[in-house]
């Protein structure tokens, strides 16, 4: 049970004045304040701290002080100009949110969602998400480690059967340092996989033990972005939850968040349906026999719904505070440098002391960019479903929002 410390303080007070009170009515005033700490711990779960252990996600209950139109017009008039800047021309398909202390301070969808139908983009759209899919695959991954399923180092050979690199653990998976090959690479060596045939995690993970696919590096020996990570935690959520891993997110992470027009795409099911992705010149992209692995892709949002998400997993009640910094603690340090990966999130870490903390993502046409200034309490969004490298801007927008020394010129890659 945890009691707010101002009913303690109160408490102990009556305690010390008993002498001057009569015994009845101290006894009384005790017995009514320990039952109003009794109805608040049950009226507020958030201060049950077993809530930390809750395998689903919870939405951030946090109540910041509403924004001022002082602070909102110091800052929308500037972020409507990068907007425009970036995305001047109608032919541009984009879904654009900025948000502090959850509160949506800009947003914009222009474009289409589907070109040949005129399908409008709008703040329900869903669109392809690509590498940022990796952020909500460790969400689910950290919050079976939470719970005790799952141990951020145990080795992965003892969950999935004939997993063929005895060395690599979650961790590893999680912070790309497994020194596994990209399954998009491998996958085009000479009589690997017929790529008339549609691909699946499964499917990669067989590859890699029948055709003795060889390591491009040691394990944990340096940092090497690889995708196989991730479409391999996605069967290691699989294998400990015993759901899909699309019923295993929409458990732990959609449905709790309420994050209606979010969900993981099913080759057999939506490629009809979802939005579609284009090339740069508006031809539309078609798809490839990778199109069916999930985990390192493959989650279509939208800025409204990973807004959920950035804030749900920036409360205190999203892991034990000990998991949760290992979350933004680099682990690529070999070389001296700014940039590093984390357990599921890119970082910049400048030698001032201030940490950058995003993820970006491009599959086919798709690109988007997810940012989440942690000290500020900001989160800026931008996804597109026609290819355009000025998703990756929005980190310029972060000195408007705190000590971050980007400009405005400055472009990045996934």
């Amino acid at each position: 049970m945890v009691f707010d410390n101002k009913y303690l303080s109160y408490i102990f007070a009556l305690y010390q004045d008993q002498m001057t009170l009569k015994p009845a009515f101290i006894y009384t005033k005790i017995a009514v304040l320990f039952f109003l700490c009794l109805s608040c711990n049950s009226q507020d779960k958030k201060h049950n701290t077993s809530d930390v252990a809750s395998i689903n996600m919870e939405p951030s209950d946090t109540v910041f002080p509403v924004l001022s139109d002082s602070y909102i017009n110091s800052k929308k008039p500037k972020i409507e100009h990068f907007f425009n800047k970036n995305w001047p021309s109608k032919n541009n398909n984009v879904s654009f949110l900025v948000a502090k202390d959850g509160q949506i301070i800009y947003e914009n969808y222009v474009g289409f969602g589907d070109i040949k139908k005129k399908t409008p983009i709008t703040s329900e759209t869903p669109i392809h998400i690509a590498s940022v899919s990796k952020v909500l695959t460790a969400t689910a991954i950290l919050k079976l480690i939470n719970v005790g399923k799952l141990g951020l180092d145990q080795k992965v050979t003892s969950i999935l059967k004939g997993f063929p690199y005895p060395e690599i653990t979650i961790k590893n998976l999680l912070s790309h340092r497994s020194g596994m090959r990209n399954y998009a690479y491998f996958t085009n060596d000479r009589g690997i996989w017929d790529k008339h045939k549609i691909m699946s995690n499964q499917d990669v993970l067989n590859v890699m033990i029948t055709k003795k696919i060889s390591l491009e590096y040691k394990t944990n020996t340096r940092f090497g972005y690889c995708n196989t990570n991730y479409a391999m935690l996605a069967l290691v959520i699989e294998k400990i939850t015993g759901k899909r891993y699309s019923d295993a997110m929409k458990t732990m992470i959609f449905e709790p968040l309420e994050m209606t027009h979010t969900f993981v795409y099913d080759y057999q099911k939506d490629k009809e349906v979802i939005t579609p992705s284009y090339r740069c010149n508006g031809q539309q992209i078609a798809f490839d026999y990778l199109d069916a692995i999930y985990g390192d892709k493959n989650v279509f949002s939208t800025p409204r719904d990973l807004l959920k998400l950035d804030m749900a997993r920036n409360s205190d009640y999203f892991l034990t505070p000990e998991l949760r910094c290992q979350i933004y603690k680099g682990c690529s340090n070999e070389h001296k440098g700014q940039k590093n990966y984390g357990l599921g999130i890119r970082m910049i870490n400048f030698e001032t002391g201030q940490n950058f903390y995003f993820h970006n993502g491009w599959w086919h046409g798709n690109m988007s960019s997810y940012v989440t200034l942690q000290k500020e309490n900001v989160t800026i969004i931008a996804l597109t479903n026609k290819c355009s490298k000025s998703v990756y801007k929005v980190r310029n927008l972060a000195p408007l929002f705190g000590d971050y020394p980007f400009k405005v010129d400055e472009s990045e890659e996934e």
